[in-house]
Parts: C-alpha cells; sequence; structure tokens
C-alpha cells in the first residue's frame, strides 16, 4: 500500500458510506469514471479485491474493510492534525479532553468551570470512568491529562501534583461515637464498615487501617459507587472510609458527618497525569498549567466534627510542596 493516496482512500470511505462508485463520484465532486480508475489503482496496490457485488448489492471484501479501517484512522490523525495547527495559532480555540477517576469527579468540574472562564474559546470534554477504563483511554491517547490518585506504572509518564486528597470515615449524625473526641480505632471492632469493590482506592486505605491497628470490625455490604456508600451510612446500615471530597454537600447539610478518629484522615494526593510521550497542544498544555498552579484552591474543604453531632465545615490542612509542584506520586492505592 506504499502508493496509495488520500483521494484513493477518501473515495474508497465514499463508496463505502455511499454503496456505488456513483454515489461516491457524487458525494466527492468527481465523475463515475475518475471514481473507478482510482479504485482499479487501489485494489492493484492492494493485491486483493476491494470491492464485491453480490444478489444482495454492491459491498466491501474484507479486504476493502481493513483498507477502509486504515484510511478513517488516517483521517482521524490529520483532523488532530488540523486542530492542532489551528490551536497552535492562538488560545482562542482548540480542544482538550481531561480524564478522571470516578472519585475525581466531585472535585474536576470545578476546576474546569474556572478553566473554561479564563479561556471561553476552548472546548473541554470531560470522560469519567472507573480506573481501568481510564487508564486504558490515557493510553490510548484518547484523552490529553487525566486526573487521578496513583498513575499507572506501566508507562511511561509525567505527572504533577495538584494537592491533598483526604481520606475519612463517615456516620450519621445520631451515631453513637458521633460526639466523641480522638475516638480509639478499636471502637471500630464493634461497628459494621461498609466497603467500596476490591481494588478501588478507597477499599485499600480501609484495608490497610484496619490491618495496621490490629482490629477486627463486622464487613458489611460492598458497593461500587460513593453516592451509594453514602446512602446506606445515612440510612443506618453501617459506617464507611471514604474521600472526603465526595461528602462536602452531605456535611454541609448535617445528613453526614465525620467521626474524629485517631489516625486519620489518612492524607492521599491528586495528580493531573499525562503521557511522556505526547506532546500537548496549546489547549492541553494550558490546562495542565492551570490544573498544577490552581487546582488546589478548588478542592473541598472539609473538616472533622469535634463539638457536636454536626460537622461544621473547618479546612482541612492540606499540605503542599513549596512552588505548587511535584513530580512524584504515591502509587499506594488505586483510584
Amino acid at each position: 500500500m506504499r502508493n496509495a493516496t488520500l483521494k484513493q482512500l477518501r473515495l474508497l470511505t465514499a463508496v463505502a458510506r455511499g454503496g456505488s462508485f456513483a454515489a461516491a463520484a457524487e458525494a466527492c465532486h468527481v465523475t463515475p469514471p475518475a471514481v473507478t480508475m482510482q479504485m482499479q489503482q487501489l485494489e492493484a496496490d492492494a493485491g486483493l479485491p476491494l470491492f464485491e457485488r453480490s444478489g444482495r448489492g454492491f459491498g466491501v471484501t474484507p479486504a476493502g474493510r481493513e483498507v477502509l479501517a486504515a484510511a478513517e484512522r488516517i483521517d482521524a490523525l490529520l483532523a488532530d492534525c488540523a486542530a492542532g495547527l489551528a490551536a497552535l495559532k492562538s488560545l482562542a480555540s482548540g480542544s482538550v479532553a481531561l480524564g478522571v477517576v470516578s472519585t475525581a469527579k466531585y472535585v474536576a468540574p470545578r476546576m474546569l468551570a474556572a478553566f473554561a472562564r479564563a479561556h471561553p474559546g476552548i472546548e473541554i470534554k470531560l470522560v469519567v470512568g472507573n480506573r481501568e477504563d481510564t487508564i486504558a483511554a490515557f493510553k490510548a491517547g484518547r484523552v490529553d491529562l487525566v486526573i487521578m490518585g496513583s498513575p499507572p506504572d506501566d508507562v511511561e509518564i509525567e505527572s504533577a501534583l495538584i494537592g491533598d486528597h483526604p481520606q475519612v470515615v463517615i456516620a450519621p449524625p445520631d451515631h453513637r461515637l458521633a460526639n466523641r473526641r480522638n475516638i480509639s480505632p478499636h471502637e471500630l471492632s464493634d461497628e459494621t464498615v461498609l466497603m467500596r469493590e476490591v481494588g478501588s482506592g478507597t477499599r485499600l486505605v480501609a484495608e490497610r487501617f484496619i490491618a495496621g491497628h490490629h482490629i477486627k470490625p463486622r464487613i458489611g455490604m460492598e458497593m461500587s459507587s460513593n453516592e451509594t456508600i453514602k446512602q446506606a451510612v445515612m440510612a443506618g446500615l453501617g459506617i464507611a472510609f471514604i474521600s472526603a471530597h465526595t461528602i462536602a454537600a452531605e456535611i454541609e447539610d448535617g445528613r453526614l458527618m465525620v467521626l474524629d478518629i485517631a489516625g486519620l484522615p489518612e492524607i492521599r494526593r491528586w495528580f493531573v497525569v499525562r503521557l511522556a510521550a505526547k506532546r500537548l497542544m496549546p489547549a492541553a498544555h494550558a490546562l495542565h498549567q492551570f490544573l498544577i498552579n490552581e487546582g488546589q484552591k478548588f478542592l473541598p474543604h472539609v473538616g472533622s466534627s469535634r463539638t457536636s453531632r454536626r460537622m461544621r465545615p473547618q479546612p482541612l490542612r492540606l499540605a503542599r510542596p513549596r512552588g505548587g509542584q511535584a513530580g512524584g506520586h504515591n502509587r499506594r492505592a488505586r483510584d
């Protein structure tokens, strides 16, 4: 296929869409004989027939589908190139795709809203998924950047710190430990602990805390979303380890509270991650720098209740290295 041209590949796509050489000729503003000649040359270059006629009409052969798939990929790459070239001219245009793990959906929208106000001409795509799907999209290049807590270690990346990500234990406001301060972890031995799914960062934090303090609480239901966990805790089914960034609204209106347990919160961290081999276009580069320099100010601030059943919002002390950036990252737990 060394001699195939863009014109031939685009004509092939038009033939496949239109179902005939005549339809392709009309769509591409050329004559039917010109389409026939170009397709004959493409077939000769491929060394296999690309089209077939049957009782069901005109179609593309398996070899034709292979060439068609390559043509579509080439067209997509050229579209990306065109977008990149346009974005090089000015941040008044361009696009960026940001992937976030499910817990980060509680923090990313405020960051993106502020970025969008500063760059109204940039199109922003937010892709939310579980860790596995987010990493797959990241590796495939379908997203430019990812916000996550534990970047993958099987691909070359560049990561920078956004800010701290505290993990806490939540309970309903009328819980027996609600008014207690500096609660011993051993008090949890008499509790039912609701768990996130195996492999999630929240689950690993819970398991590490429980094992580290040699306690054996009753393990309750396993749930795959923060929202379900919160609803279950409010219903009195148990207590739960959870990201403090997912509970700001429920804490504010008194539906949940954070138990003041010794040794908590455990501080994980949010990072913005990019593929080391991926060249960022200006829009993606601008968002990358915005998240590093400004992202922390948009993280929810949730404190611990020490004197009342309803927790009054008090900022956690969120440490950040001098200069506001960090290249390293914590690989201890998944998102």
